[in-house]
């Protein structure tokens, strides 16, 4: 059964079935860059000129639902995000890197989407400005090869064509110039039509893990230990994850250290103690060369990027391991622990939740249902 965001695609009632949809109405936008007015008649223009695209139309029913949702989410925070400067100048910065989380939110709460399907259309959301924007960036090259480990970058440009022709602008001719040069860049790379291969999983990490990575370039593995390091929000098993799978290694567990000194998991001053206690087991681990799993939240990149550069520089190997359970099983899980957490800190860490990506460690799993 093929999975839709919703059936009735009428603008009326999309309003009056999403508030964040409604929120669009009340988003302004430069007049320089979007003369045709607020968010929600750029949203619809993008999809009017997406739907009748050609290479749209060519596409699997399943597919289309994927652009058109992504395409319906792309500027879904530029409601929280929007600035006007003292000239009357609008903008919106970082609103793709916010309409991500959000979008993850949406359809893991309030649309459930197969979770596959899901990150690709967070993923189609958070690029969606960058094959316009390519050649801006500091290392053009690293920033499509990581794009494409998350969309399918023809769809993505499929997405950002629809976005530049949904707006009225002197520059519209240079943005649709700029989507061909994406086009002919990915493909000279080798990452239009699938992720360019990394000869190891060290290279890949490597590479993207360093200032001035070289792309061809192979790391000798030379590993002292594995550490295993476990992602997802409170109560989506973890613990049984470690207890299921009879490895013979130890674990240092921050709700562990918590519990053994009588510490909230709200308490943020002591929660700082807690994970510096934490890293002083891992280090004496580390400095053994000895195998170790890793059991807490991690539901941010920045904050697993600070363990994993620990981790690294002892010469570990990293495994990734991320959990997750659909949204009603999830609440049901954390009321039956021994520790339930409140509602409202659980929607909190969900609001904050980046599912982890392949360019985070050598290896990544995801444990989804």
């Amino acid at each position: 059964m093929e999975w839709k965001l919703t059936a009735d695609k009428d603008w009326l009632q999309l309003e009056k079935q999403f508030s964040w949809i409604a929120d669009m109405r009340n988003v302004p936008q430069d007049p320089i860059h979007h003369a045709e007015g607020n968010v929600a008649i750029h949203t619809q223009l993008v999809l009017e000129h997406l739907e009748q695209s050609i290479k749209y139309i060519g596409l699997n029913s399943q597919r289309q639902e994927i652009l058109w949702a992504a395409a319906l989410l792309h500027d879904v925070e530029k409601r929280s995000t929007t600035l006007i400067d003292g000239q009357g100048r609008v903008s919106s910065p970082n609103h793709a890197r916010k309409g991500a989380q959000t979008a993850r939110e949406i359809l893991f709460r309030d649309v459930e989407a197969p979770f596959t399907l899901r990150e690709e259309i967070v993923g189609l959301v958070r690029f969606h400005g960058l094959p316009l924007w390519l050649m801006d960036k500091v290392n053009p090259m690293r920033s499509a090869l990581e794009a494409s480990l998350r969309v399918n970058m023809a769809e993505l440009k499929l997405l950002a064509e629809a976005d530049a022709k949904g707006r009225v602008c002197q520059d519209q001719s240079s943005l649709l110039d700029a989507l061909e040069l994406f086009e002919l860049y990915a493909k000279e790379i080798g990452c239009w039509e699938s992720p360019r291969p990394f000869s190891t999983p060290n290279a890949q990490f490597t590479y993207f893990n360093s200032e001035d990575g070289y792309v061809d370039y192979i790391p000798f593995d030379n590993f002292r230990s594995k550490v295993i390091m476990l992602s997802g929000l409170p109560g989506m098993g973890k613990d049984h994850y470690i207890a299921n799978h009879n490895r013979d290694v130890p674990v240092i567990s921050l709700d562990d250290i918590r519990r053994q000194h009588r510490i909230d998991p709200t308490d943020r001053k002591r929660n700082g103690w807690v994970v510096q206690q934490a890293k002083e087991q891992a280090k004496m681990y580390l400095r053994k060369g000895q195998d170790f799993i890793w059991n807490a939240t991690n539901i941010t990149a920045l904050m697993r990027k600070q363990l994993i550069d620990l981790f690294v520089s002892y010469q570990a190997y990293v495994e990734l391991v991320y959990i997750e359970k659909p949204h009603r099983q999830w609440r049901v899980q954390n009321r039956d622990r021994a520790y339930p957490l409140p509602d409202a800190v659980l929607d909190k860490m969900l609001h904050n939740l980046e599912v982890p990506q392949q360019t985070e460690a050598h290896r990544l799993r995801y444990i989804v249902e």
